[in-house]
């Protein structure tokens, strides 16, 4: 019943119920009468999709919370991140960067692996510019803290807030220091 109306809203807002209703109904348009209403019916939808909702059995008044799929697995991680802080953070740990930066990151690399290479190398530019601390972690020698944390790869960043596999440009890392 609502689809009906829809249609007939659509029409009628278009002007070509106008023009045929008089002459036709619906039912007895011709194949071009009806590609017309059909292009005039989506051009108002999408122009007016609120008109829709009714049809569709939408409340829009509402305004429904989103939902975060990834809400979970993001509490998960800053969880792990939290209980092993020490591990990845220690200003006393290899690294490079001012051990007092107010921004830490703890890498995780392997021998042997050229992504790995170039994430150091990025963030060593990235302390050039950004009071930035880093940890360099060997994922094989820690295996088991690369274990608790759920990481699987090399390279793999490990923020405070966050964790990152695989090799970051610097200017998606920069991103993140900003946030």
């Amino acid at each position: 019943m609502h689809l009906l109306k829809l249609f007939a809203v659509a029409a009628f807002s278009t002007g070509f119920a106008a023009q045929t209703m008089g002459q036709t109904s619906f039912s007895a348009l011709t194949k071009d009468e009806r590609a017309i209403l059909h292009e005039q019916i989506r051009a108002v939808l999408l122009a007016n999709p609120e008109l829709a909702a009714p049809a569709l059995g939408l409340d829009l008044q509402s305004n429904p919370t989103p939902v975060d799929i990834f809400a979970d697995a993001v509490e998960n991680d800053l969880t792990r991140i939290r209980s092993h802080a020490q591990a990845l953070f220690d200003p006393a740990l290899p690294g490079f960067g001012p051990v007092n930066a107010p921004l830490t990151i703890a890498l995780f690399i392997r021998a042997n692996c050229p992504d790995c290479a170039r994430a150091e190398a990025d963030l060593r530019q990235l302390v050039q510019t950004h009071d930035l601390r880093v940890t360099l972690i060997d994922f094989d020698a820690h295996s088991a803290l690369a274990h608790a944390l759920e990481l699987g790869m090399a390279p793999s960043y490990v923020l405070p807030e966050m964790l990152l596999r695989g090799h970051i440009p610097p200017i998606v890392l920069e991103r993140y220091f900003k946030n």
